[in-house]
């Protein structure tokens, strides 16, 4: 799904041709023309699930660059099986699922809508109503369009299903009852309640904190009636094994300091560094022991704000001097 390049995240702006679309396999191709209409959602959750990763990785050596004319949207970065692999197919398939269960509960496709099966019995004090946002089908529809690559009996292929599955279960997990409160004055006589995803940040920073965690592994190969197939096995047996929430990988990322076209790195020079953290976006950190630069620059900002009563807000123009670190 995310080798395609940036011609697919402007699905849905234009009509949808399937045969149009770069980089689909049958299984994917067949899949848009049975299910063209809701595409565009398909190619709305790649976009926020790129725009996700890029700020959730804004401050660290690999800052989830995107190249603007490949078919691979990422370079050669995700060519390796490491933990960045795992993070974009993880949030990229949870942002397909995310897009299209959105798309569902706000009646922007025909063949799908709210959720009315796992409702249960309501609660003291409130009743269901609204729309439950329908995330098993939303979810469906990830696992059959992103894992339609995924088929092969190799390890690549295990890992890429294990962090896409991964992936879609965080929305599962961070579902939540979200009300609203009906009666005279807004006196909350009675609410109504429905499921409701979250915003897309918190699964982001969800599948953050698995990408710190994910488990390292090994392949092993083993003959089965149809061949050889690989397998994916812990590596270190005194850690707790990865469950179907936790992401994978099992080979050694790059260190992401200097440009370097076989990996895809494009390096740290230049990038902006927080002088004053001792964490990865730090100088000291993120430019890999180079050094920095310091320049000053002049910003425009609203100061010196009142409020008029009744109602607007009247504010000055101030011009602040900061400095700016990039890495040397």
């Amino acid at each position: 799904m995310i080798t395609m390049g940036h011609q697919y995240s402007s699905l849905g702006t234009q009509p949808i041709l399937c045969g149009s679309i770069p980089g689909l396999v049958p299984k994917q191709l067949r899949f848009c023309r049975n299910y063209v209409e809701i595409m565009p959602s398909v190619a709305e959750g790649v976009k926020i699930g790129i725009q996700e990763c890029q700020h959730q990785f804004r401050g660290r050596r690999w800052n989830c660059t995107t190249v603007n004319d490949n078919l691979a949207i990422f370079g050669p970065v995700l060519d390796k099986a490491t933990r960045e692999s795992a993070f974009v197919h993880a949030i990229a398939s949870a942002g397909v699922a995310f897009a299209v269960t959105r798309a569902c509960a706000e009646g922007s496709a025909t063949i799908c809508g709210c959720d009315t099966r796992h409702k249960g019995p309501p609660g003291e004090g409130w009743k269901w109503g609204g729309c439950s946002e329908d995330v098993e089908f939303g979810s469906m529809v990830s696992r059959e369009f992103a894992d339609a690559r995924e088929n092969r009996p190799d390890a690549r292929s295990a890992m890429n299903r294990q962090n896409n599955e991964a992936g879609r279960m965080s929305l599962n997990d961070n579902m939540f009852l979200k009300c609203k409160c009906h009666g005279l004055s807004g006196s909350c006589e009675v609410k109504t309640c429905w499921w409701s995803q979250p915003d897309f940040r918190v699964i982001g920073d969800y599948m953050k904190d698995k990408y710190d965690s994910a488990s390292e592994m090994v392949v092993e190969k083993h003959k089965e009636s149809r061949g050889w197939v690989e397998t994916l096995r812990p590596k270190y047996n005194y850690f707790k094994p990865p469950t179907e929430r936790d992401l994978v990988y099992y080979e050694s990322s790059p260190n992401f300091c200097d440009p370097n076209p076989e990996t895809g790195s494009f390096g740290t020079r230049d990038r902006i560094c927080n002088l004053t953290s001792h964490g990865i976006d730090g100088c000291d950190l993120l430019c890999c022991g180079r050094g920095h630069n310091t320049r000053t620059e002049k910003r425009k900002e609203k100061c010196h704000c009142i409020f008029h009563w009744c109602c607007y807000v009247s504010c000055q123009e101030c011009v602040r001097v900061y400095d700016v670190h990039t890495c040397k």
